[in-house]
């Protein structure tokens, strides 16, 4: 089975399931520790997560608030890398697909071919390169597309139609769908208008839109679903709590049942 077919799968099997999005938390490798961000991302599929977002720290990571910003930072000083961060992947892939997020730097610096290959040879089902624009993607996707990897790619509410159009025809896997403008982290609430961002990001595409951004509660996760998502991400919750835990396995066990609560029915 390839990384594309595996996410679908996942996609089905979260509705056959009864669940009325696919629960999809993010994961940053070596965070707190490589041990322990292993340990998490298993604890991730057992608490009821369909598939797993598994972030690679950057020295730079444009796209990431404040929480996942200081988690990349602490395991990059605690000697994370992307070599160790597959290990991890690999170990949570036996579990649920994993979809690797990695800036484009660590991509250009090992080499394309060189990456996919790696993330082929860990059982990674896909990739999300938030700071690849489309205009310079057909390289990458194509080094995807040969192993059967799916390149995930980021629509925001201020994309054009036009652009909205272009992407979606390409996306493979899930189209990621920022929910709000601005980088990753939790909000008190989210802005009015899901159902327009979803069906417009819907409309674009074949695959399952997935949302992300902001998603902060499990009641955030219940109005994602109502308002049409075939998936909901939730970074910064997950993350704050790997670092703010004295037991964060445990911790992120109850919370991610609590969100995967929230989406069933």
């Amino acid at each position: 089975m390839t990384g594309i077919e595996r996410i679908a799968e996942a996609f089905a099997s979260a509705r056959a399931n009864g669940r009325r999005a696919a629960l999809m938390p993010y994961l940053m490798g070596g965070y707190p520790d490589l041990e322990t961000s292993r340990r998490i991302g298993i604890e991730y599929a057992e608490a009821g997560a369909d598939l797993i977002e598994l972030g690679v720290p950057f020295s730079d990571p444009l796209a990431d608030g404040p929480v996942i910003h200081a988690a990349g930072t602490a395991a990059l000083r605690a000697g994370a890398n992307v070599d160790a961060v597959l290990e991890v992947g690999r170990a949570i892939a036996e579990h649920v697909p994993v979809i690797v997020m990695c800036y484009c730097n660590p991509i250009l610096a090992r080499g394309l071919e060189r990456f996919a290959g790696a993330l082929t040879a860990a059982g990674v089902s896909g990739l999300i390169v938030p700071d690849l624009p489309l205009e310079e993607s057909a390289a990458t996707l194509a080094a995807c597309d040969a192993r059967g990897l799916a390149l995930v790619p980021l629509v925001a509410p201020t994309t054009t139609d036009e652009r909205l159009a272009l992407i979606g025809q390409r996306a493979r896997g899930f189209l990621y769908t920022v929910l709000l403008t601005g980088t990753t982290g939790e909000r008190v609430s989210l802005d009015g208008g899901l159902e327009r961002i979803v069906a417009r990001a819907a409309a674009s595409t074949e695959v399952p839109v997935a949302v992300g951004f902001g998603i902060g509660t499990p009641e955030h996760a219940a109005a994602a679903a109502t308002a049409g998502a075939a998936g909901v991400i939730v970074g910064s919750r997950l993350v704050r709590a790997a670092g703010e835990s004295e037991d964060p396995v445990a911790e992120i066990g109850t919370l991610v049942r609590a969100f995967s609560a929230a989406l069933l029915g």
